[in-house]
């Protein structure tokens, strides 16, 4: 199968490279050619509009940093959906909110267009290695077209359901991540004011009941001053504005998750929209006068611009 692929960011790069990688035909565009460019020489047939990334193609991916993004690539000017063909397929990989799938989706199918929405979860740095993990809602029979596509990008494939139900589940491991990362710098700052060894004390919780996939991930950013977590504050605070939505629709009182929200929405002024997620962190750093610093343990995440 052959597929345009618009949205070569962090994420998406990575992604887009999975699928060469595995022998796909991509088509590729993004609003920087330097990153069409790079993809380019990876194999990628470059396309200089998104109407061009997504001709005579059997499915058209979008990876991009918010629904606005999204709808602009696919109903703008030049857009991807009109210069689709009936029988294929759109599958949206950015982060978005339910709503927002569904109206584009509806407009998609008035055209014969297929919609999938396939966010992953895991981190950046498994998307690099095909590792990260794929959310599913749509049609079974049209998860069973791409699936190798998807597969090539990430695994485990879980398929939540109809359109819709990987976008709430993606929102929902977001907050848990935030979530996870505020916590970790409490309990390192706990633990560094009390005196402790912090790289004893990462290889310690690690192995303990307090220990998550977030805190062995983003801990080593911490700790080794680089902060890259391949996630933006920008990026948190959208997907946290997703949450407390949905909490309000729900009717789910967020209480966590609102505050969480405040924190990020705090460091997002002080250090800037593109600071890594942990700057959270080095906010807490910069009110004590202590830096969470230790030596001997290896980033496990992509290194800084990657």
């Amino acid at each position: 199968m052959r597929y345009g692929f618009i949205g070569l960011g962090i994420l998406g790069s990575k992604l887009a490279g999975s699928l060469l990688r595995n022998g796909f035909a991509v088509r590729a565009f993004d609003l920087d050619p330097g990153a069409v460019e790079r993809l380019a020489g990876a194999g990628a047939e470059p396309a200089d509009s998104a109407a061009a990334a997504a001709r005579g193609v059997d499915g058209l991916i979008t990876c991009l940093p918010s629904p606005a993004a999204s709808a602009a690539a696919l109903l703008g000017e030049d857009g991807a959906l009109a210069a689709m063909e009936s029988g294929t397929t759109w599958i949206e990989m950015s982060t978005t909110n339910v709503a927002e799938i569904e109206r584009v989706a509806g407009i998609a199918a008035g055209h014969g267009i297929a919609a999938l929405e396939a966010p992953v979860t895991g981190g950046v740095h498994r998307a690099a290695t095909g590792e990260i993990t794929v959310l599913v809602g749509g049609p079974g029979a049209v998860l069973a077209a791409h699936r190798p596509a998807l597969e090539a990008m990430g695994g485990p494939i879980f398929h939540m359901g109809d359109l819709g139900a990987a976008s709430l589940l993606k929102a929902i491991t977001n907050m848990l991540a935030f979530i996870d990362l505020i916590a970790a710098g409490e309990a390192l700052m706990l633990a560094k004011r009390g005196g402790l060894d912090l790289a004893r004390c990462y290889e310690a919780i690690c192995a303990s009941s307090g220990n998550s996939r977030e805190f062995e991930d983003w801990a080593p950013a911490i700790l080794g001053g680089s902060f890259n977590t391949g996630f933006t504050m920008a990026l948190g605070c959208k997907d946290l504005g997703f949450v407390v939505d949905l909490g309000r629709d729900l009717g789910v009182p967020l209480k966590l998750a609102g505050l969480v929200e405040q924190l990020f929405i705090e460091a997002r002024e002080k250090y800037g929209g593109d600071a890594w997620t942990p700057h959270v962190i080095k906010m807490m750093e910069d009110a004590t006068g202590t830096e969470l610093r230790a030596t001997g343990i290896p980033e496990a995440l992509a290194p800084p611009g990657g």
